[in-house]
């Protein structure tokens, strides 16, 4: 085994280590206060943090994410009067109108990322908590873990609305648009994801090596 990779070995080994993802500096991890983080010595960079929030509260957030992601594609996102037309808008029909179009990868990229990845990410949340919480790892634990680490950047629900907020208030002078139960649901499902993001997925694995 040469050099390098007993070098990987060790720090696979060693739990206690931090690496800096930009300079790839090792550092000994320490003990954090619940909202602190740690910065890389040599770059200045975030290495790791610890979320206020615990396994319960994310598993809680979770379900209620999962519930909100339900009801938000459930329920149309506006509803959109003109000339004595009434029409309704989901997130399914939107998609639609936009590959019917000619727009379709702008369509494909909009599904995945606002229905996809979050149904994924929170399918993947569900089973690790869930997991945590019976004090046991399944198999496909760690491919879960490590999917939801892919997925993060991934889940864009947040630029989702923020387009359909632009759409409403260029449309409003065209046609009269309400805004509807779904609009909501995208923008709680918007605060819950992020919520669920600041916490550090390591917690995770640091209560199974105990």
């Amino acid at each position: 085994m040469d050099m390098k990779a007993r070098a990987l070995t060790t720090l696979r080994i060693r739990t206690d280590l931090a690496v800096c993802e930009h300079c790839d500096s090792v550092h000994q991890r320490g003990r954090l206060a619940p909202g602190e983080a740690a910065d890389c010595r040599v770059c200045g960079a975030t290495l790791y943090r610890r979320s206020r929030l615990d396994v319960d509260a994310m598993l809680a957030l979770t379900i209620a994410a999962a519930i909100v992601f339900v009801l938000a594609n459930a329920a149309p996102i506006v509803t959109m009067q003109s000339g004595g037309v009434t029409t309704r808008g989901w997130l399914g029909s939107i998609v639609v109108a936009a590959w019917d179009s000619g727009v379709g990868p702008v369509a494909a990229i909009a599904a995945a990322t606002v229905f996809l990845f979050p149904l994924a990410q929170l399918s993947l949340y569900l089973f690790v908590l869930s997991a945590s919480k019976l004090d046991a790892r399944p198999p496909g634990f760690a491919a879960a873990m490590h999917g939801l680490r892919y997925l993060r950047p991934w889940s864009m629900v947040e630029v989702f609305l923020i387009g359909i907020l632009v759409s409403i208030v260029k449309m409003s002078s065209l046609a009269k648009v309400t805004p509807e139960a779904g609009l909501w649901g995208f923008g709680v499902l918007t605060i819950l994801l992020t919520a669920l993001g600041t916490f550090e997925l390591r917690a995770l694995w640091d209560a199974h090596d105990e």
